[in-house]
């Protein structure tokens, strides 16, 4: 059995083209402050590895997994911590990196989680935003790539089951 070819919903050009939007405007407000990059682990590391290069900040990148998927294509909402790093963030601008924020369960539980580590500012630069998803009230992504329909989507390091993370555009699975 063949698994089935995702319908493309966000072009690599445009993928492209609206990273480097991104990295100007983290330039642009982060300019002469220490940064680090919280990038989260799996989904988001094609994603930060192509916003990273295009950045001029004085910077610094670490990783935090957490996850609420599983095997699933519906998050569980259970977080389960996988790897949170544990050095001294204080004074850092810490701009979380997130592949897709849908219910905004993960989202929540990670600012949570740094505003006990004394940092300057917490920020949440995300690619994909399913508004229509969210469950949790106030939450705020201060950097969007794309807002997208209420769609499973794969490629650009999201997957289903491990599958189609490398994959150089976005594309819905039916």
């Amino acid at each position: 059995m063949t698994k089935p070819e995702p319908s493309i919903l966000l072009s690599q050009q445009d993928i492209a083209a609206r990273v480097k939007q991104l990295a100007a405007e983290l330039n642009r407000d982060y300019h002469n402050k220490p940064v680090l990059l919280l990038c989260t682990l799996t989904g988001s590391c094609i994603f930060l590895a192509d916003l990273a290069r295009e950045l001029t900040l004085d910077l610094q990148i670490d990783f935090i997994k957490v996850s609420s998927y599983g095997d699933a294509m519906e998050s569980t909402r259970q977080i389960k911590e996988e790897y949170m790093p544990d050095w001294d963030m204080s004074g850092m601008h810490v701009i979380v990196i997130e592949d897709i924020v849908d219910t905004g369960h993960t989202a929540a539980y990670l600012l949570k989680y740094l505003a006990s580590k004394n940092t300057a500012s917490v920020a949440l630069c995300t690619l994909l935003d399913k508004p229509e998803r969210r469950e949790v009230e106030g939450l705020t992504c201060q950097y969007i790539g794309f807002s997208i329909p209420n769609k499973f989507v794969v490629g650009y390091g999201l997957d289903f089951n491990q599958k189609f993370r490398q994959l150089p555009y976005i594309g819905v699975i039916e």
